[in-house]
């Protein structure tokens, strides 16, 4: 058993987890130690897992509309709603150009004074013109 597998089992039961859940994390622990980081390569390791298991993307949102999932379209809402494919606490009103996260959301709803993010831009693809013959 690496340190780090104790560590983590010693500080779970400290804190009165159930024997499951302790082997359980414990295994994903070993998994982790098995990769072999070194101390600047773990912490980067485990922001990244950090975010990944909180269903947190890594990057910028795009206005990409294939990042998006037409909630309305789909018959979940009345009104027109993308919720970002990413991030599942995103929603936009104008197809992913810009949107809004429920965690910030303030009190009773209140949408004046809830942040409104823009997604980043990505390039559209033109039409090549069709020239005459």
């Amino acid at each position: 058993m690496s340190n780090l597998v104790a560590h983590a089992r010693r500080e779970l039961r400290l804190v009165g987890e159930d024997r499951d859940v302790i082997d359980g994390l414990c295994r994903v622990v070993q998994a982790f130690a098995d990769m072999g980081h070194s101390g600047a390569s773990a912490h980067y390791a485990a922001l990244y897992l950090d975010k990944l298991l909180r269903y947190q993307p890594l990057s910028e949102l795009t206005d990409n509309p294939g990042e998006w999932i037409d909630r309305h379209a789909d018959g979940t809402t009345p009104t027109p709603l993308w919720q970002s494919a990413r991030n599942p606490e995103a929603f936009s009103t104008d197809g992913g150009k810009t949107y809004t996260l429920l965690s910030e959301q303030q009190a009773a709803g209140d949408m004046a004074t809830t942040p409104i993010h823009h997604s980043k831009a990505l390039p559209r693809m033109t039409e090549p013109s069709e020239e005459s013959s």
